[in-house]
């Protein structure tokens, strides 16, 4: 098996899960939404462009080895919106603000990240493929567009440094030479040790499976923001540091 791998890291990164009313929740790694985001960010593939999203979809299979998931933070927000009307809708925030104060309440959102988190991520590519592992390589070192981790607000920190692996027995083999430490104490400020999780869709060959998950964060319409579920597989295993 061919594998595409590269790193992210960042002081903040908020891995968004399904978010209802003021809270926007964080996973502790990058799911399939999150990584075909940066992929096609990369690629150049506009979010309203949905043949070119769904030919993508359909292209990657995602793994992720987590070195360490990093802090949990939390931010928390006020936000001003108008009393509630049901006779009246808004199609502007300009319009929805424009009352005096006394019509206006202010609700806390809560919006939550990952900090210092280090994630390995390898892509192998389906018979459907309009893109070749190269592709997406070259892409990676001079994406179109600006990756970010999960928001806007979280910036790259450290080269996504892509190569591409070949004839691997499977994702751990893909991921055991690593990456060069992009700072000086790289391990022991970010607090990694032995133990690394492995996440993944389809097949892993060389990493048993420990448990399924089924996140709901499988595109159907970036435009629409629709997501399905999908399985994910989980293990948690001991490395050699």
């Amino acid at each position: 098996m061919d594998y595409l791998i590269f790193q992210l890291y960042g002081p903040l990164a908020s891995w968004g899960t399904p978010a209802v009313g003021e809270a926007r929740p964080t996973s502790d790694h990058p799911g399939r939404s999150a990584l075909i985001g940066i992929v096609a960010a990369a690629l150049g593939i506009r979010r309203d462009d949905a043949a070119a999203q769904q030919s993508l979809a359909e292209a990657v299979v995602f793994g992720v080895k987590q070195i360490t998931p990093g802090s949990f933070i939390r931010d928390f927000h006020t936000v001003q919106v108008p009393k509630r009307n049901r006779n009246r809708q808004y199609l502007t925030r300009k319009e929805e603000m424009g009352f005096s104060s006394d019509r206006l309440n202010t609700i806390i959102s809560r919006r939550e990240y990952r900090c210092d988190g280090l994630w390995y991520v390898a892509v192998s590519l389906s018979s459907q493929s309009d893109w070749s592992l190269e592709d997406i390589a070259e892409a990676l070192r001079c994406p179109v567009f600006t990756p970010y981790l999960g928001r806007k607000s979280c910036p790259l920190a450290a080269p996504l440094a892509p190569r591409i692996v070949q004839n691997t027995g499977g994702l751990a083999e893909a991921f055991s030479e690593g990456f060069p430490d992009f700072f000086p104490g790289q391990a022991r400020y970010l607090g990694t040790g032995e133990m690394v999780d492995y996440f993944w869709e389809g097949e892993a060959a060389d990493v048993a499976v420990q448990d399924t998950r089924f996140p709901e964060d499988d595109v159907v319409s970036r435009d629409r923001w629709q997501f399905r579920g999908r399985a994910e597989y989980h293990a948690r295993i001991k490395e050699a540091v």
